[in-house]
């Protein structure tokens, strides 16, 4: 597909100390191969041929890991954060010449095994200029923060357990002229942009139905491996 993702993959992953003091997040192992294997592999699959790996704390093993994605099937470039960490929305910012427009972002601790395709189609459909993936979680695997309704979102609060049903899935897409009037090299929050999307009445849900599994805990780390290998079976 033409469409290319950002896979934001440049924090500290404090929730992992002490292992990530010396390795990133996302070249943790997981089910016998680093968790950026399993990512790439997933992406190519789905039908992306374009990556963009938004990177900051201990950037060098991932690139020396993946090289130019070749080995993935994938053409792979990259975003550095540079000497200062500039957010999850900074780092989408910084990449912007390397991207599509439209465009997707994920997180670097996330394995999301959905439909990507359908996803692109229903919001070039929309004519909005965001989408945000959720889920119906209630409370189960994380805090629910989304007020979803009639296919728009309609309320996102980072900590809202027990007000609301939905989940942010992790998965979303972005016209770039969501992001007029950032500043390159600015750190700032994605989630920005996604409460001045709702505001406006821009920013479209897409129901997704499998759950997520993400790296981003020990746990998760366990209960990722175990899902990854299950499909290996």
């Amino acid at each position: 597909m033409d469409t290319s993702i950002a896979v934001l993959a440049g924090g500290k992953a404090t929730r992992l100390y002490p292992k990530t003091l010396e390795i990133p997040k996302s070249m943790i192992e997981v089910a016998g191969k680093p968790f950026i294997h399993h990512q790439l592999e997933l992406l190519k699959k789905k039908g992306f041929r374009n990556v963009v790996l938004c990177l900051g704390n201990l950037h060098a093993e991932i690139v020396d890991y993946v090289g130019d994605g070749s080995k993935f099937g994938l053409n792979v470039k990259y975003s550095f954060d540079g000497d200062t960490l500039v957010g999850t929305g900074g780092a989408v910012m910084n990449a912007f010449e390397l991207l599509s427009d439209p465009f997707m972002v994920m997180y670097g601790d996330s394995y999301l095994n959905i439909d990507f395709i359908d996803i692109i189609e229903y919001f070039k459909s929309q004519s909005l200029k965001g989408l945000m993936t959720v889920l119906k979680n209630d409370d189960k695997w994380d805090k629910s923060n989304i007020d979803f309704r009639n296919g728009k979102i309609l309320t996102y609060k980072k900590n809202a357990g027990g007000m609301f049903s939905y989940i942010d899935f992790g998965l979303s897409m972005l016209k770039k002229e969501t992001f007029t009037g950032r500043v390159k090299n600015t750190a700032f929050d994605i989630n920005e942009v996604f409460i001045s999307l709702i505001e406006k009445g821009e920013l479209a849900g897409f129901e997704v139905r499998e759950r997520f599994y993400e790296i981003g805990s020990f746990s998760g780390i366990e209960e990722t491996g175990k899902y990854i290998l299950s499909l290996k079976s």
